[in-house]
C-alpha cells in the first residue's frame, strides 16, 4: 500500500487518470515487481465509519482481484461520494473495469 505523503505527491507529476462515477484512479508506472496502491477517502463521503467501511471495502475488491495485477504500477483510487450507496458487486466491477482500462489488470477474476 501507498502510504507516504512522497508516493501520493508522485502522482501529481505524471501518470494517466481513468474516471467513473464511483471513483477516479490515477496510474503511474514503476520499475517495480509489485502492485502498489493508495486510497483517498476524503471527508465528502462522510463520517469516519462511512471512510473507514468505503476503504475495507475497496480493499476487499483489490484483495480479489490480486493474482490478476500487472507488476509494474502504482495505482490511487479516489472514491467519489457515489460510492457510499453502491453495493460490493458494482463496486467490484467498476473498479475491475477501470483497472483493465489503466492496464494494471489483465485477465478475468473467474
Amino acid at each position: 500500500m501507498l502510504s507516504r505523503p512522497q508516493d501520493f505527491a508522485a502522482f501529481q507529476a505524471g501518470g494517466t487518470t481513468r474516471s467513473h462515477s464511483l471513483l477516479t484512479a490515477r496510474f503511474r508506472r514503476t520499475d517495480l515487481e509489485t502492485t502498489r496502491f493508495g486510497l483517498s477517502t476524503g471527508r465528502a463521503l462522510g463520517g469516519a465509519v462511512v471512510r473507514n467501511r468505503v476503504r475495507r471495502r475497496l480493499r476487499e475488491a483489490l484483495r480479489v482481484m490480486a493474482p490478476l495485477f500487472q507488476p509494474g504500477w502504482d495505482i490511487l483510487i479516489i472514491a467519489r461520494p457515489a460510492i457510499v450507496e453502491a453495493d460490493l458487486e458494482m463496486l467490484t466491477g467498476v473498479l475491475r473495469q477501470t483497472l483493465i482500462k489503466g492496464g494494471a489488470l489483465g485477465g478475468s477474476t473467474r
